[in-house]
């Protein structure tokens, strides 16, 4: 009985605390309403310097273009490949490979990448396809040509990791590998 009390005196104060927070303006509550993305992509790279350790100036400068480039390649890839895919993250969450969606992957319907990604205009076209119900030829050909065009994608993706790679010690590589810029 006394759990039971104690259950709902929490569910109780717990359901007023989100009525007042809900009350809060957008204003009063700093980074909701306004994002940036790069005040964001600037919070992920000192995260990134932080985890990796780089305290040379001159060493970061060499470090951060490349992942900056790794990103780029990321997030032009669209779903799937997108800046901070599946378990890897802005230097957030560790482990496991960088497979999933995530915050920059495209919007599934579409195509179009988050902050700042082109549309893929493939993407696009075998989506509509998929709605319009296509014949399955129709639908095979422009997955073969998405297919094509991701396969691009991938391989310049592959080439920013490399060179990442390249300036990278053994530890910062494991770091950016549980960090997911790199596989």
């Amino acid at each position: 009985m006394k759990t039971l009390k104690r259950m709902m005196v929490v569910t109780g104060a717990a359901a007023l605390l989100g009525l007042a927070a809900g009350n809060i303006s957008a204003q009063e509550r700093p980074g909701r309403g306004n994002f940036d993305p790069e005040q964001f992509r600037q919070r992920a790279m000192e995260r990134y310097r932080e985890q990796l350790e780089v305290k040379n100036d001159d060493e970061w400068k060499v470090i951060q273009t490349r992942i900056e480039k790794v990103m780029d390649a990321r997030r032009d890839m669209g779903p799937g490949g997108g800046m901070f895919g599946g378990r890897g993250g802005a230097g957030g969450r560790r482990g496991g490979d960088n497979g999933g969606g995530g915050a920059a992957a495209a919007d599934a319907g579409g195509g179009r990448a988050r902050f700042g990604g082109e549309p893929n205009p493939d993407a696009e076209a075998l989506q509509k396809a998929i709605e319009a119900k296509a014949p399955a030829d129709e639908i095979k050909a422009k997955l073969a040509k998405y297919r094509d065009s991701r396969k691009g994608k991938e391989e310049k993706l592959a080439q920013t990791q490399a060179e990442l790679r390249k300036v990278l010690s053994v530890r910062q590589e494991a770091t950016a590998v549980l960090a997911g810029l790199l596989q």
